[in-house]
């Protein structure tokens, strides 16, 4: 998996090691990492466990345009998204994202951009489950409103 900017999968991920082998792939100046996991909490209290449903075609090609925008957009030398799908347990790993840049600033923004975006441009659809009932999420108006903004902020702050 080390040359693929994309990967979808239903197997457990290790951030951990992926950004490790990222750093050694890309010991370029500045490197930005986001690993994500599954919460035990939500606004209407715990959650015991997580089904992520996915096209994963779809979500391939999603991610994979994503991340050339966010390429082009901040000037990256690298990046690489894997995101998870299935059943996962609280505290388990759901998704990484590793972009690497000449400066820190777009390092950082580019790695917040594809989180950003893809928390509502992505072909996932999430049921979290809690004392034998589960419901389906929803996008939350602040992601929308954090996606949003991708498309007025100047970027030359």
């Amino acid at each position: 998996m080390d040359d693929v900017l994309v990967h979808v999968t239903d197997e457990t991920i290790d951030p951990g090691d992926l950004a490790t082998r990222f750093y050694s792939r890309h010991p370029d100046a500045a490197v930005a990492t986001f690993a994500g996991f599954v919460r035990d909490f939500n606004d209407y209290g715990r959650v015991d466990s997580l089904f992520l449903e996915c096209y994963v075609e779809m979500a391939t090609r999603v991610l994979n345009d994503l991340g050339n925008k966010a390429k082009q957009r901040f000037g990256l030398r690298a990046w690489q998204i894997v995101h998870r799908y299935g059943e996962m347990e609280t505290a388990d790993p759901i998704v990484f994202v590793a972009t690497s840049a000449d400066h820190r600033v777009e390092a950082f923004a580019a790695c917040e951009f594809v989180m950003d975006t893809l928390k509502t441009d992505a072909p996932f659809w999430k049921r979290e489950h809690s004392g034998g009932a589960g419901h389906w999420v929803t996008v939350k108006g602040v992601d929308t409103d954090r996606r949003e903004r991708w498309s007025t902020e100047d970027l030359d702050q």
